[in-house]
C-alpha cells in the first residue's frame, strides 16, 4: 500500500493547470448511458474514481476508451447488463448515479448500495423516493436497490426534503427520458450540477431553470451523442491555494475561472493572502506571512463547500489566532482533526464543531487518512510541519487528486510516494 513522505518547511511557489472536475466528470460519464450514440468527453481527470466508473460502465456493456489528451470516448449502444455489482460500487459512492440513466432508458436497474469515504451515512432514500414519484417500483433486497419501470417513467412534481447533489443528478437523468414534464424543487445548485445539465442539454434534453432551485424537465423520446469539456476542478484548485497560503507561498492556477471558487475565494482573502486574477487564472500570494485564522461554516452551494472544510482546518492549525469550523453537511467529517493532533495541532472537537488555536508550527508524525479530503488536509499539515510526515492509506487521495505529489513537487514541496 502506498504512502506519502513529506518533509515540511518549504514555501510553495509556481504555476499549475487545473485538472478536470472529478465531481462533474462522474455524473457526466454516467449520463452517457442515456444514449446509444457515441459521446466524447474532454478534460476527464485521471483518477481512481474515474477509472472505477470506466470499469463499471464497461461491465454494463459500454465501450469506453481513453486518449492521451484526457479525452474519453464512450458509447452505450447495446448494454448486456443492468446490474451494478457490489464489488465495484463499494469503492465509490458516485456509482449510484447509473441508477437513473439505466431506469430511464431500459426500464430496470439494480445498483448495490454505494461506498466511498467514511464521512457519514449519506442515505439514498431521496434517490428512491423521487424515482417512485416518477412511477418506478423500487425495492431494497440483499443490499441492492432494485428499480423497475417496464412501461417507462412519467413526469412528476417532487420537492426534495433536503438539498442532495446525487439525488438531484439521478432525478434529472431519469426525467430527461420520462414521458411528460417533471418539476424538481429544492434541487442542488453546485457548479458540477450545472455542468451535468449543460451536457444533457447538448445531448438534446429540454431543461429550464438551470442555476435555480427549481428545474423543469420536458421529457424527450431519445438523446443524441455529444462532445463536451468537463469543467475545471474547483476543489483541487482551492486545495492548492490553501496549501500556498499555509506555507506562506505564491501559487498561480491556470485554466479556471476565479468565480468558480465562490466563497472559498473570500475565505482565502480573510487569511491575509493577496489574490490576483484574470478570466481563466487565479494567483494567491501570501508574501511569506503567516496566515490569519478563518471561521468556517459549511453549507450547500452557494455556501462554503464541505469538500474544502478539512483543508482550512489544516491552515488554521498554524494560523495566527483562534478559529471555529462547523460542519453542517456530513457527520463524522472532522476525523482528520484527530490525526492532526498527533502532529501537535491544538484542536478541540465537540460534535460537528472544531475549535482551533493556531500554533507557529506543527511537528511531523505518522498519520492515516480516513477519507479523500482528509487526505488533502494531512498533506497540507505535512507541508507546514517540521521534520518528516508519513501519510498512510493514500488510496483515498488518489480518488480525487491527479498526481498530487508531482504537482506539489513542481511547486517546490519535498514530497514523495513510497510503496510498502
Amino acid at each position: 500500500m502506498d504512502s506519502l513522505i513529506i518533509r515540511g518547511g518549504n514555501r510553495l511557489g509556481g504555476t499549475l493547470t487545473a485538472s478536470g472536475s472529478k465531481n462533474a466528470a462522474l455524473p457526466i460519464m454516467a449520463a452517457t448511458l442515456l444514449t446509444p450514440e457515441s459521446c466524447t468527453l474532454h478534460r476527464v481527470p485521471i483518477l481512481r474514481d474515474t477509472d472505477t466508473m470506466v470499469t463499471l460502465l464497461s461491465s454494463l456493456g459500454a465501450e469506453v476508451s481513453r486518449r492521451d489528451d484526457k479525452a474519453m470516448a464512450l458509447q452505450s449502444s447495446a448494454l448486456h447488463q443492468l446490474k451494478a455489482p457490489y464489488e465495484l460500487v463499494k469503492t465509490m459512492r458516485a456509482s449510484i448515479l447509473v441508477l437513473g440513466p439505466l431506469l430511464a432508458r431500459y426500464g430496470r436497474a439494480e445498483v448495490s448500495f454505494p461506498g466511498g469515504c467514511a464521512i457519514g451515512s449519506r442515505p439514498v432514500d431521496l434517490h428512491i423516493r423521487v424515482l417512485e414519484a416518477m412511477g418506478a417500483v423500487v425495492e431494497v433486497a440483499e443490499g441492492y436497490i432494485i428499480a423497475d419501470a417496464p412501461t417507462g417513467l412519467s413526469g412528476a412534481e417532487f420537492t426534495f426534503d433536503t438539498v442532495t447533489v446525487g439525488g438531484t443528478e439521478n432525478a434529472v437523468m431519469a426525467a430527461v427520458l420520462a414521458t411528460g414534464t417533471t418539476v424538481l424543487r429544492n434541487v442542488a445548485q453546485e457548479p458540477e450540477i450545472i455542468d451535468l445539465l449543460g451536457f444533457l442539454q447538448q445531448m438534446g434534453a429540454k431543461i429550464e431553470g438551470v442555476g435555480t432551485d427549481t428545474l423543469t424537465i420536458e421529457g424527450v423520446a431519445s438523446l443524441s451523442g455529444a462532445s463536451y469539456h468537463v469543467m475545471p476542478d474547483r476543489i483541487e484548485v482551492g486545495t492548492y491555494l490553501v496549501a500556498a497560503a499555509a506555507t506562506g507561498g505564491r501559487v498561480r492556477i491556470e485554466g479556471v475561472a476565479p468565480a468558480a471558487l465562490g466563497v472559498v475565494r473570500d475565505a482565502l482573502q480573510q487569511t491575509g493572502a493577496v489574490l490576483s486574477e484574470g478570466a481563466d487564472w487565479i494567483c494567491l500570494d501570501m508574501e511569506g506571512r503567516r496566515p490569519q485564522a478563518v471561521d468556517i461554516v459549511t453549507a450547500p452551494f452557494p455556501g462554503f463547500p464541505t469538500d474544502m472544510q478539512a483543508q482550512f482546518i489544516a491552515l488554521n492549525t498554524i494560523a495566527e489566532g483562534r478559529s471555529t469550523v462547523i460542519e453542517t453537511v456530513f457527520e463524522n467529517r472532522l476525523m482528520q482533526a484527530h490525526e492532526m493532533k498527533r502532529m501537535g495541532a491544538e484542536i478541540d472537537i465537540d460534535g460537528d464543531t472544531a475549535r482551533i488555536t493556531g500554533r507557529p508550527a506543527l511537528q511531523g508524525a505518522p498519520v492515516m487518512a480516513s477519507d479523500l479530503r482528509a487526505s488533502a488536509s494531512l498533506v497540507i499539515a505535512g507541508l507546514v510541519a517540521s521534520g518528516e510526515t508519513r501519510i498512510d492509506r493514500i488510496y483515498h487521495i488518489d480518488r480525487g487528486y491527479e498526481n498530487i505529489e508531482g504537482n506539489l513537487q513542481c511547486l517546490g514541496a519535498d514530497i514523495r510516494r513510497i510503496s510498502a
